[in-house]
Formats: structure tokens, sequence, C-alpha cells
């Protein structure tokens, strides 16, 4: 192709995307004033629940051209403008997603919080709904909040917004791990999974390598996990364990920081960021070691399998509990 036509294809393929986006969005009103014109019939007591089988009825008898408008999806209707109706400041977000992103999402959620977290999420990731389903399955939301990531001083004191870069913990169910498995299964799954690997992790990370060699005098060595994080715009390095976590493990991974730094990273570039994946960690244990850490650290569990949500929610509950104490 001449680059004097790329501009063309490019002005054909955003046309195209304004074009799917109005449709979308159309789609959405439709779906929304449906429901809300169902809703305030039967709030006045003017219709009666069966309206919303006899209204798919007629419009299958008389309008059969016309399709998914079953009983099913109209009572979702009503149900999608129930479930937003007090929240008018999600009214543009609901439009910027698919129907079907939007159907996971308010049938999936609990709370108007956890809503508008996919909400958001899935617009600035542009999830597929598959993607989007796998998230709610794994609780981001709920281990999300419950989190409160536990990152190193300089961390902490970075203005940077690290709330939704990095988690507490990771689920990595993808791998279909065995007990018992090695640092080396972990780390191969991994790599072979990236791509789930990623949408764990976040879609502005880039895979640089494994076992990342660095050179310090004579002697080599290896980063288990190296990345590169397009919003920091800094390196990321991760050091996986398979047991719980130890005060020492940070040692060796603030060194590989430093090599970084020194060695491979850009006059551009933000100092490199280490994550330490455990099986477990003790949180207070954590707390001591990182408090005089001097590198932008954090050490974050994983699990191997999908988590208990309820288990979750029963946690979320208690952490709201506890605050409005």
């Amino acid at each position: 192709m001449e680059i004097r036509f790329t501009e063309i294809i490019l002005l054909i393929k955003q046309s195209r995307k304004n074009a799917l986006n109005a449709v979308n969005a159309e789609l959405i009103n439709l779906y929304w004033n449906i429901g809300e014109y169902i809703s305030k019939k039967i709030e006045q007591s003017v219709w009666g629940d069966s309206v919303v089988t006899e209204l798919a009825k007629y419009i299958q008898l008389n309008e059969p051209e016309i399709k998914g408008f079953s009983d099913k999806n109209i009572w979702r209707m009503k149900q999608f403008y129930e479930a937003y109706k007090d929240s008018p400041k999600l009214s543009t977000l609901l439009r910027d997603i698919s129907w079907s992103h939007n159907l996971a999402i308010f049938s999936r959620s609990k709370t108007i919080e956890e809503k508008e977290f996919y909400l958001k999420l899935a617009k600035r990731e542009s999830y597929s709904f598959r993607e989007l389903n796998r998230q709610i399955s794994a609780s981001l939301f709920e281990r999300t909040v419950i989190g409160s990531s536990k990152l190193s001083k300089v961390l902490r004191e970075n203005s940077q917004d690290l709330t939704n870069t990095f988690k507490d913990s990771y689920v990595f169910e993808f791998l279909n791990l065995q007990d018992p498995y090695s640092e080396n299964d972990l780390q191969r799954g991994l790599v072979k999974q990236m791509k789930n690997f990623i949408l764990e992790l976040g879609k502005d990370f880039l895979f640089i390598g494994n076992e990342y060699r660095i050179q310090v005098g004579n002697s080599d060595f290896f980063i288990d996990l190296l990345f590169y994080h397009r919003g920091l715009q800094c390196l990321v390095a991760f050091e996986l364990k398979d047991d719980k976590f130890k005060p020492d493990h940070l040692g060796q991974l603030n060194f590989y920081l430093e090599a970084l730094d020194r060695d491979v990273k850009k006059q551009n570039e933000n100092p490199s960021i280490g994550i330490l994946l455990c099986k477990d960690k003790d949180n207070e244990v954590v707390e001591y070691a990182l408090s005089r850490s001097l590198s932008p650290t954090m050490v974050s569990e994983y699990e191997t399998q999908l988590p208990d949500k309820k288990l979750l929610q029963q946690k979320l509950h208690e952490l709201f509990e506890n605050d409005e104490k």
C-alpha cells in the first residue's frame, strides 16, 4: 500500500467505528426507553407484570421481522433501567459499551459501586465479552477494594495513581497448575499463557522477556519476568516464589531494580518497579519488610484457582462495616 493512501484508510476505519458506536448508543437508548416505559407503567399499577409476556407475543405476531424482543429480553430492559435510574452519572458509560457487556455487568454485580467499577473497566480496557466475564468471575472488584496494596514507602509517595495499576492479589486459574509445582512450572505456564496473564495484569503491560539476563561485574543474573508499562513509562520486574513471603526475597528484587536502572533503563523512563509474587504472605511481615525499603517494590500473592466470591463479598461487607464505626 502506498504511504499517501494510509490517511484515507484511517479516515474510513474511524468513520466505521464512529458509525458502530452511534448504532450501539441508539440501541442502548431504545432498550433504556422501553425499560423505563414498562417500569413506570407497572409502578403506577397501570399495567401488571403479565404485560411483558403480552407485549412479547404482540411484537412476534404483528411485527415478526423485529427480533430480540422476547419476554425474557424485555424483562432485562426493565431491570436495566431500574438498575441505573438513580445513577445519572453512569449514563454515558452505559452507551459506550455493548448491550451484551451491559447485560453481564448489571446482572452479575450486586451494588452500584461494583457496576460502576466494571463499566469503567470495560470501557478503558476495551474488553471482549469473554474477557469481561472472566474478570467478574475472578472477583476483580472485591479484590481491588479489599486489597490495600502493600507498597514500599517509595511507591506510596509516588504521585501517580498506582491503585488501578497493581493488585494485592492475582488469579492464575488459567494455568491449571496442580500441587506440587515449582517456580519454573509457574514461569513456563505464565509465558505460555501470556495473553491471559496480561489480561490479569492490565493491558498497558508489554512483555519484554523471561529469564531476562542482566550482567553485574563478571556475574550473570536472571529476572523471572520483565515487562514495560506504557502508562507509567517504566520497566516492571516480576519475581516468582512458590512459597510464602520471606523478607530476604526483597533483597534479590531490590538488586535487580538497581541493575535495571543503572544499565537498562533509558533516560526518559521512570525508575523501575518490582513486584514480588508469592503463593502466600503475612501482611504484617510484608509491612515490616517494606517499611525501610528504598526501592519501588510491592508484594502480591497469587491464587491458582478462582477465589470464593461469597467469601470475598463477606470480607467486603465487614470492611464497610468497620469503616462506618
